[in-house]
Protein backbone atom coordinates (compact mmCIF):
# COMPACT_ATOMS: atom_id res chain seq x y z
CA UNK A 1 0.00 0.00 0.00
CA UNK A 2 1.53 3.24 -1.12
CA UNK A 3 1.58 5.85 1.63
CA UNK A 4 3.15 8.67 -0.38
CA UNK A 5 1.11 11.78 -0.59
CA UNK A 6 -1.14 12.35 -3.57
CA UNK A 7 0.85 14.45 -5.93
CA UNK A 8 -1.90 14.58 -8.58
CA UNK A 9 -2.68 18.06 -9.76
CA UNK A 10 -5.32 19.46 -12.07
CA UNK A 11 -4.35 19.90 -15.61
CA UNK A 12 -3.09 23.44 -16.01
CA UNK A 13 -4.67 25.51 -18.71
CA UNK A 14 -3.02 25.44 -21.96
CA UNK A 15 -0.98 28.38 -22.96
CA UNK A 16 -3.32 29.37 -25.77
CA UNK A 17 -6.61 28.95 -23.87
CA UNK A 18 -8.13 32.16 -22.43
CA UNK A 19 -8.48 32.51 -18.73
CA UNK A 20 -11.98 32.54 -17.19
CA UNK A 21 -13.15 36.07 -16.21
CA UNK A 22 -16.10 36.23 -13.80
CA UNK A 23 -17.25 39.55 -15.31
CA UNK A 24 -17.22 38.20 -18.85
CA UNK A 25 -20.53 36.33 -18.37
CA UNK A 26 -22.51 39.59 -18.74
CA UNK A 27 -24.83 41.41 -16.29
CA UNK A 28 -27.32 39.41 -14.28
CA UNK A 29 -30.96 39.08 -15.29
CA UNK A 30 -33.04 42.23 -14.80
CA UNK A 31 -30.02 44.58 -14.86
CA UNK A 32 -31.37 46.56 -17.86
CA UNK A 33 -29.56 44.91 -20.70
CA UNK A 34 -31.17 44.81 -24.10
CA UNK A 35 -33.26 41.80 -24.92
CA UNK A 36 -32.16 39.90 -28.03
CA UNK A 37 -34.55 39.86 -30.96
CA UNK A 38 -35.16 36.19 -30.68
CA UNK A 39 -36.30 36.26 -27.07
CA UNK A 40 -40.15 36.42 -26.58
CA UNK A 41 -41.84 39.49 -24.96
CA UNK A 42 -43.15 39.29 -21.39
CA UNK A 43 -46.56 37.79 -20.89
CA UNK A 44 -47.92 40.86 -19.08
CA UNK A 45 -47.21 43.28 -21.94
CA UNK A 46 -50.06 42.23 -24.30
CA UNK A 47 -52.54 42.27 -21.46
CA UNK A 48 -51.36 45.72 -20.35
CA UNK A 49 -51.74 47.05 -23.91
CA UNK A 50 -55.25 45.61 -24.23
CA UNK A 51 -56.21 47.04 -20.83
CA UNK A 52 -54.92 50.49 -21.81
CA UNK A 53 -56.89 50.40 -25.07
CA UNK A 54 -60.03 49.32 -23.20
CA UNK A 55 -59.64 52.14 -20.67
CA UNK A 56 -59.16 54.72 -23.42
CA UNK A 57 -62.24 53.40 -25.22
CA UNK A 58 -64.33 53.47 -22.04
CA UNK A 59 -63.22 57.06 -21.35
CA UNK A 60 -64.11 58.14 -24.88
CA UNK A 61 -67.50 56.42 -24.61
CA UNK A 62 -68.21 58.02 -21.22
CA UNK A 63 -67.20 61.47 -22.51
CA UNK A 64 -69.45 61.09 -25.56
CA UNK A 65 -72.36 59.86 -23.46
CA UNK A 66 -71.94 62.71 -20.97
CA UNK A 67 -72.02 65.35 -23.71
CA UNK A 68 -75.04 63.68 -25.27
CA UNK A 69 -76.90 63.56 -21.95
CA UNK A 70 -75.90 66.99 -20.60
CA UNK A 71 -79.35 68.40 -21.42
CA UNK A 72 -80.99 65.57 -19.48
CA UNK A 73 -78.75 66.22 -16.47
CA UNK A 74 -79.63 69.92 -16.54
CA UNK A 75 -83.34 69.13 -16.71
CA UNK A 76 -83.00 66.72 -13.78
CA UNK A 77 -81.21 69.40 -11.77
CA UNK A 78 -83.93 71.97 -12.50
CA UNK A 79 -86.64 69.43 -11.65
CA UNK A 80 -84.90 68.60 -8.37
CA UNK A 81 -84.84 72.26 -7.26
CA UNK A 82 -88.47 72.74 -8.33
CA UNK A 83 -89.48 69.68 -6.35
CA UNK A 84 -87.67 71.05 -3.30
CA UNK A 85 -89.69 74.25 -3.66
CA UNK A 86 -93.01 72.42 -4.03
CA UNK A 87 -92.52 69.71 -1.43
CA UNK A 88 -93.34 71.82 1.68
CA UNK A 89 -96.83 72.60 0.34
CA UNK A 90 -97.35 68.95 -0.59
CA UNK A 91 -96.15 67.84 2.86
CA UNK A 92 -98.70 70.13 4.53
CA UNK A 93 -101.51 68.67 2.45
CA UNK A 94 -100.25 65.13 3.09
CA UNK A 95 -100.28 65.83 6.85
CA UNK A 96 -103.99 66.68 6.50
CA UNK A 97 -104.81 63.40 4.82
CA UNK A 98 -104.40 64.31 1.14
CA UNK A 99 -102.51 61.78 -0.95
CA UNK A 100 -99.15 63.02 -2.17
CA UNK A 101 -100.04 62.44 -5.81
CA UNK A 102 -103.25 64.46 -5.50
CA UNK A 103 -101.51 67.20 -3.52
CA UNK A 104 -98.74 67.46 -6.12
CA UNK A 105 -101.32 67.64 -8.88
CA UNK A 106 -103.16 70.47 -7.09
CA UNK A 107 -99.93 72.42 -6.62
CA UNK A 108 -99.13 71.93 -10.30
CA UNK A 109 -102.58 73.21 -11.24
CA UNK A 110 -102.10 76.32 -9.12
CA UNK A 111 -98.67 77.05 -10.58
CA UNK A 112 -99.96 76.41 -14.11
CA UNK A 113 -102.88 78.80 -13.65
CA UNK A 114 -100.52 81.50 -12.39
CA UNK A 115 -98.12 81.03 -15.33
CA UNK A 116 -100.92 80.98 -17.91
CA UNK A 117 -102.50 84.08 -16.39
CA UNK A 118 -99.17 85.89 -16.45
CA UNK A 119 -98.51 84.99 -20.09
CA UNK A 120 -102.09 85.85 -21.11
CA UNK A 121 -101.87 89.27 -19.48
CA UNK A 122 -98.54 90.01 -21.14
CA UNK A 123 -99.84 88.71 -24.47
CA UNK A 124 -102.84 91.02 -24.30
CA UNK A 125 -100.61 93.94 -23.45
CA UNK A 126 -98.20 93.12 -26.27
CA UNK A 127 -100.93 92.72 -28.89
CA UNK A 128 -102.57 95.99 -27.90
CA UNK A 129 -99.30 97.91 -27.98
CA UNK A 130 -98.37 96.48 -31.37
CA UNK A 131 -101.80 97.39 -32.76
CA UNK A 132 -101.52 100.91 -31.35
CA UNK A 133 -98.05 101.37 -32.85
CA UNK A 134 -99.27 100.05 -36.23
CA UNK A 135 -102.22 102.45 -36.17
CA UNK A 136 -100.06 105.44 -35.26
CA UNK A 137 -97.14 104.50 -37.51
CA UNK A 138 -98.03 106.93 -40.38
CA UNK A 139 -98.40 109.83 -37.95
CA UNK A 140 -95.15 108.90 -36.21
CA UNK A 141 -93.35 108.69 -39.57
CA UNK A 142 -94.62 112.12 -40.57
CA UNK A 143 -93.42 113.60 -37.30
CA UNK A 144 -90.06 111.88 -37.71
CA UNK A 145 -89.67 113.14 -41.29
CA UNK A 146 -90.59 116.67 -40.20
CA UNK A 147 -88.00 116.55 -37.42
CA UNK A 148 -85.30 115.30 -39.81
CA UNK A 149 -86.14 118.04 -42.34
CA UNK A 150 -85.99 120.76 -39.69
CA UNK A 151 -82.85 119.49 -38.02
CA UNK A 152 -80.74 118.46 -41.01
CA UNK A 153 -82.27 120.87 -43.57
CA UNK A 154 -83.55 118.12 -45.84
CA UNK A 155 -86.58 117.92 -48.10
CA UNK A 156 -87.85 114.43 -47.53
CA UNK A 157 -91.44 113.31 -47.87
CA UNK A 158 -93.48 110.27 -47.03
CA UNK A 159 -94.24 109.69 -50.71
CA UNK A 160 -90.54 109.51 -51.58
CA UNK A 161 -89.97 106.95 -48.85
CA UNK A 162 -92.86 104.87 -50.13
CA UNK A 163 -91.47 104.95 -53.67
CA UNK A 164 -88.04 103.95 -52.41
CA UNK A 165 -89.53 101.05 -50.49
CA UNK A 166 -91.43 99.90 -53.56
CA UNK A 167 -88.26 100.23 -55.65
CA UNK A 168 -86.38 98.02 -53.23
CA UNK A 169 -89.16 95.46 -53.12
CA UNK A 170 -86.75 92.80 -54.43
CA UNK A 171 -84.58 93.16 -51.36
CA UNK A 172 -87.63 93.09 -49.13
CA UNK A 173 -88.84 89.98 -50.92
CA UNK A 174 -85.49 88.31 -50.37
CA UNK A 175 -85.64 89.14 -46.66
CA UNK A 176 -89.17 87.79 -46.53
CA UNK A 177 -88.05 84.52 -48.14
CA UNK A 178 -85.21 84.21 -45.67
CA UNK A 179 -87.62 84.83 -42.81
CA UNK A 180 -89.98 82.20 -44.22
CA UNK A 181 -87.09 79.76 -44.39
CA UNK A 182 -86.27 80.45 -40.76
CA UNK A 183 -89.83 79.65 -39.73
CA UNK A 184 -89.01 75.93 -39.70
CA UNK A 185 -86.04 76.53 -37.45
CA UNK A 186 -88.13 78.67 -35.13
CA UNK A 187 -90.85 76.03 -35.06
CA UNK A 188 -88.38 73.31 -34.14
CA UNK A 189 -86.95 75.52 -31.41
CA UNK A 190 -90.41 76.14 -29.97
CA UNK A 191 -91.27 72.43 -30.10
CA UNK A 192 -87.96 71.56 -28.44
CA UNK A 193 -88.60 74.11 -25.69
CA UNK A 194 -92.08 72.71 -25.08
CA UNK A 195 -90.67 69.18 -24.89
CA UNK A 196 -88.03 70.27 -22.38
CA UNK A 197 -90.67 72.03 -20.28
CA UNK A 198 -92.82 68.89 -20.34
CA UNK A 199 -89.82 66.75 -19.33
CA UNK A 200 -88.93 69.07 -16.44
CA UNK A 201 -92.55 69.10 -15.29
CA UNK A 202 -92.78 65.30 -15.42
CA UNK A 203 -89.60 64.77 -13.39
CA UNK A 204 -90.68 67.48 -10.94
CA UNK A 205 -93.99 65.71 -10.42
CA UNK A 206 -92.30 62.37 -9.77
CA UNK A 207 -89.66 63.86 -7.44
CA UNK A 208 -92.35 65.68 -5.43
CA UNK A 209 -95.01 62.97 -5.31
CA UNK A 210 -92.47 60.22 -4.50
CA UNK A 211 -90.24 62.33 -2.25
CA UNK A 212 -90.17 59.88 0.69
CA UNK A 213 -89.58 56.95 -1.65
CA UNK A 214 -86.71 58.78 -3.38
CA UNK A 215 -85.05 59.56 -0.05
CA UNK A 216 -85.53 55.97 1.10
CA UNK A 217 -83.98 54.65 -2.13
CA UNK A 218 -80.98 56.95 -1.82
CA UNK A 219 -80.44 56.05 1.83
CA UNK A 220 -80.68 52.33 1.07
CA UNK A 221 -77.50 52.66 -1.00
CA UNK A 222 -75.52 54.06 1.94
CA UNK A 223 -74.33 52.59 5.24
CA UNK A 224 -76.39 53.46 8.33
CA UNK A 225 -73.74 55.89 9.60
CA UNK A 226 -74.10 58.06 6.47
CA UNK A 227 -77.88 57.95 6.13
CA UNK A 228 -78.47 60.54 8.85
CA UNK A 229 -76.03 62.95 7.22
CA UNK A 230 -77.73 62.60 3.85
CA UNK A 231 -81.17 63.19 5.35
CA UNK A 232 -79.90 66.22 7.25
CA UNK A 233 -78.41 67.68 4.07
CA UNK A 234 -81.66 66.98 2.23
CA UNK A 235 -83.65 68.84 4.89
CA UNK A 236 -81.30 71.82 4.67
CA UNK A 237 -81.71 71.97 0.89
CA UNK A 238 -85.47 71.65 1.28
CA UNK A 239 -85.71 74.45 3.82
CA UNK A 240 -83.37 76.84 2.01
CA UNK A 241 -84.79 76.36 -1.47
CA UNK A 242 -88.41 76.46 -0.41
CA UNK A 243 -87.81 79.41 1.89
CA UNK A 244 -86.04 81.39 -0.80
CA UNK A 245 -88.75 80.83 -3.41
CA UNK A 246 -91.56 81.54 -0.94
CA UNK A 247 -89.90 84.78 0.17
CA UNK A 248 -89.58 85.80 -3.48
CA UNK A 249 -93.24 84.99 -4.05
CA UNK A 250 -94.26 87.20 -1.11
CA UNK A 251 -92.06 90.05 -2.34
CA UNK A 252 -93.49 89.67 -5.85
CA UNK A 253 -97.04 89.83 -4.47
CA UNK A 254 -96.26 92.96 -2.45
CA UNK A 255 -94.58 94.60 -5.44
CA UNK A 256 -97.46 93.76 -7.77
CA UNK A 257 -100.06 95.16 -5.37
CA UNK A 258 -98.15 98.40 -4.74
CA UNK A 259 -97.53 99.05 -8.44
CA UNK A 260 -101.12 98.16 -9.35
CA UNK A 261 -102.45 100.75 -6.90
CA UNK A 262 -100.09 103.41 -8.26
CA UNK A 263 -100.87 102.58 -11.90
CA UNK A 264 -104.57 102.81 -11.14
CA UNK A 265 -104.11 106.21 -9.49
CA UNK A 266 -102.33 107.74 -12.50
CA UNK A 267 -104.71 106.03 -14.95
CA UNK A 268 -102.11 103.88 -16.73
CA UNK A 269 -103.68 101.37 -19.14
CA UNK A 270 -103.29 97.63 -18.40
CA UNK A 271 -102.40 98.39 -14.79
CA UNK A 272 -102.92 94.79 -13.61
CA UNK A 273 -100.76 93.24 -16.36
CA UNK A 274 -97.97 95.76 -15.84
CA UNK A 275 -98.09 95.28 -12.08
CA UNK A 276 -97.79 91.51 -12.42
CA UNK A 277 -94.92 92.02 -14.86
CA UNK A 278 -93.06 94.23 -12.37
CA UNK A 279 -93.63 91.85 -9.47
CA UNK A 280 -92.53 88.69 -11.27
CA UNK A 281 -89.59 90.10 -13.22
CA UNK A 282 -88.12 92.06 -10.31
CA UNK A 283 -88.10 89.04 -8.00
CA UNK A 284 -87.52 85.96 -10.15
CA UNK A 285 -85.09 87.26 -12.79
CA UNK A 286 -81.69 87.71 -11.12
CA UNK A 287 -79.49 90.79 -11.44
CA UNK A 288 -81.25 92.54 -14.36
CA UNK A 289 -84.82 91.76 -13.35
CA UNK A 290 -85.34 95.10 -11.61
CA UNK A 291 -84.36 97.05 -14.73
CA UNK A 292 -86.48 94.91 -17.03
CA UNK A 293 -89.42 95.22 -14.65
CA UNK A 294 -89.34 99.00 -14.60
CA UNK A 295 -88.57 99.52 -18.29
CA UNK A 296 -91.88 98.20 -19.67
CA UNK A 297 -94.29 100.33 -17.59
CA UNK A 298 -92.13 103.41 -18.25
CA UNK A 299 -92.30 102.82 -22.01
CA UNK A 300 -96.06 102.24 -21.88
CA UNK A 301 -96.51 105.43 -19.86
CA UNK A 302 -94.42 107.40 -22.35
CA UNK A 303 -96.75 106.35 -25.17
CA UNK A 304 -99.69 107.75 -23.18
CA UNK A 305 -98.21 110.89 -21.62
CA UNK A 306 -94.49 111.64 -21.19
CA UNK A 307 -95.14 113.05 -17.70
CA UNK A 308 -96.60 109.70 -16.62
CA UNK A 309 -93.36 108.02 -17.64
CA UNK A 310 -91.45 110.24 -15.22
CA UNK A 311 -93.96 109.51 -12.45
CA UNK A 312 -93.65 105.75 -13.05
CA UNK A 313 -89.85 105.91 -13.07
CA UNK A 314 -89.83 107.82 -9.78
CA UNK A 315 -92.23 105.39 -8.13
CA UNK A 316 -90.22 102.36 -9.28
CA UNK A 317 -87.04 103.85 -7.79
CA UNK A 318 -88.72 104.79 -4.50
CA UNK A 319 -90.41 101.40 -4.12
CA UNK A 320 -87.13 99.62 -4.81
CA UNK A 321 -85.53 101.46 -1.89
CA UNK A 322 -88.48 100.65 0.38
CA UNK A 323 -88.25 96.99 -0.61
CA UNK A 324 -84.49 96.78 -0.12
CA UNK A 325 -84.42 98.41 3.31
CA UNK A 326 -87.82 97.56 4.79
CA UNK A 327 -89.63 94.61 3.18
CA UNK A 328 -86.75 92.40 2.07
CA UNK A 329 -84.98 92.15 5.48
CA UNK A 330 -88.23 91.42 7.33
CA UNK A 331 -89.42 88.73 4.92
CA UNK A 332 -86.10 86.97 4.31
CA UNK A 333 -85.34 86.95 8.04
CA UNK A 334 -88.09 84.35 8.44
CA UNK A 335 -87.22 82.32 5.34
CA UNK A 336 -83.64 82.57 4.09
CA UNK A 337 -81.19 85.41 3.79
CA UNK A 338 -78.57 85.46 1.03
CA UNK A 339 -76.02 88.23 1.01
CA UNK A 340 -76.29 90.42 -2.14
CA UNK A 341 -72.65 89.82 -3.02
CA UNK A 342 -73.13 86.05 -2.69
CA UNK A 343 -76.28 86.22 -4.82
CA UNK A 344 -74.57 88.26 -7.54
CA UNK A 345 -71.52 85.98 -7.64
CA UNK A 346 -73.66 82.84 -7.72
CA UNK A 347 -75.70 84.22 -10.63
CA UNK A 348 -72.52 84.92 -12.61
CA UNK A 349 -71.15 81.44 -11.84
CA UNK A 350 -74.46 79.75 -12.71
CA UNK A 351 -74.73 81.63 -15.99
CA UNK A 352 -71.15 80.70 -16.89
CA UNK A 353 -71.79 77.02 -16.17
CA UNK A 354 -75.34 76.41 -17.39
CA UNK A 355 -76.46 79.61 -19.10
CA UNK A 356 -79.89 81.02 -18.33
CA UNK A 357 -80.95 77.91 -16.41
CA UNK A 358 -77.90 78.17 -14.20
CA UNK A 359 -78.64 81.83 -13.51
CA UNK A 360 -82.19 80.95 -12.42
CA UNK A 361 -81.21 78.18 -10.01
CA UNK A 362 -77.98 79.80 -8.84
CA UNK A 363 -79.41 81.66 -5.85
CA UNK A 364 -81.32 78.64 -4.42
CA UNK A 365 -78.16 76.57 -4.86
CA UNK A 366 -76.12 79.27 -3.09
CA UNK A 367 -78.67 79.37 -0.27
CA UNK A 368 -78.41 75.59 0.09
CA UNK A 369 -74.61 75.73 0.11
CA UNK A 370 -74.74 78.51 2.67
CA UNK A 371 -76.96 76.31 4.83
CA UNK A 372 -74.45 73.44 4.55
CA UNK A 373 -71.60 75.72 5.56
CA UNK A 374 -73.55 77.11 8.50
CA UNK A 375 -74.43 73.60 9.69
CA UNK A 376 -71.22 71.64 9.20
CA UNK A 377 -68.49 74.27 9.55
CA UNK A 378 -67.55 75.02 13.12
CA UNK A 379 -67.22 78.72 14.01
CA UNK A 380 -65.23 80.26 16.85
CA UNK A 381 -65.72 83.44 18.79
CA UNK A 382 -63.46 86.26 17.63
CA UNK A 383 -61.90 88.52 20.24
CA UNK A 384 -62.31 92.27 19.95
CA UNK A 385 -59.37 93.59 17.98
CA UNK A 386 -59.03 97.02 16.35
CA UNK A 387 -57.28 95.36 13.40
CA UNK A 388 -60.58 93.66 12.48
CA UNK A 389 -62.78 96.74 12.63
CA UNK A 390 -60.64 99.84 12.69
CA UNK A 391 -63.63 102.12 13.17
CA UNK A 392 -65.08 100.26 16.15
CA UNK A 393 -62.90 102.02 18.73
CA UNK A 394 -63.71 105.42 17.25
CA UNK A 395 -67.42 104.64 17.26
CA UNK A 396 -67.12 103.50 20.88
CA UNK A 397 -65.48 106.78 21.92
CA UNK A 398 -68.15 108.76 20.08
CA UNK A 399 -70.91 106.77 21.78
CA UNK A 400 -69.31 107.31 25.19
CA UNK A 401 -69.14 111.06 24.54
CA UNK A 402 -72.83 111.06 23.57
CA UNK A 403 -73.76 109.20 26.77
CA UNK A 404 -71.71 111.63 28.86
CA UNK A 405 -73.39 114.59 27.18
CA UNK A 406 -76.83 113.09 27.85
CA UNK A 407 -75.98 112.54 31.52
CA UNK A 408 -74.70 116.10 31.79
CA UNK A 409 -77.88 117.49 30.26
CA UNK A 410 -79.99 115.44 32.66
CA UNK A 411 -77.94 116.70 35.62
CA UNK A 412 -78.21 120.32 34.47
CA UNK A 413 -81.94 119.91 33.87
CA UNK A 414 -82.38 118.38 37.31
CA UNK A 415 -80.42 121.26 38.90
CA UNK A 416 -82.45 123.90 37.12
CA UNK A 417 -85.71 122.23 38.11
CA UNK A 418 -84.50 122.02 41.70
CA UNK A 419 -83.62 125.71 41.79
CA UNK A 420 -86.99 126.66 40.30
CA UNK A 421 -88.75 124.47 42.88
CA UNK A 422 -86.79 126.11 45.70
CA UNK A 423 -87.54 129.60 44.40
CA UNK A 424 -91.23 128.76 44.19
CA UNK A 425 -91.21 127.59 47.82
CA UNK A 426 -89.49 130.84 48.88
CA UNK A 427 -92.06 132.88 47.01
CA UNK A 428 -94.88 130.96 48.69
CA UNK A 429 -93.39 131.55 52.12
CA UNK A 430 -93.04 135.25 51.43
Amino acid sequence: MDSSPDTRTENPPSAGAPTADPTAAGPPAGSGRRRPWGEPMPRWLPRAMVLALVLVGVFQLADWAFHQLIDLFVMLLVAFFLSLAMEPAVDRMAARGVRRGVGTFLVFIGVGIAVVGFLAALGTLLVDQVARIAAEAPHLLENLIGWVNRTFHQDLSLYELQQKVLKDSGTAEKYAQQAAGNVWGLSSTVIGGLFQAFTVGLFTFYFTADGPRVRRTVCSLLPPAKQGEVLRAWEIALAKTGGYLYSRALLALASALAHWVFFQVIGLPYAAALAVWVGVMSQFVPTIGTYLAGALPVLVALTVRPVDGLWVLGFVIVYQQVENYLLHPRITARTVDVHPAVAFGSVIAGAALLGAVGALIAIPAAATLQGFVGTYVRRYEVATDPRIDRGEERRGRRERRRQAARRLRRMVGAGVSGESAGQSRVDESV
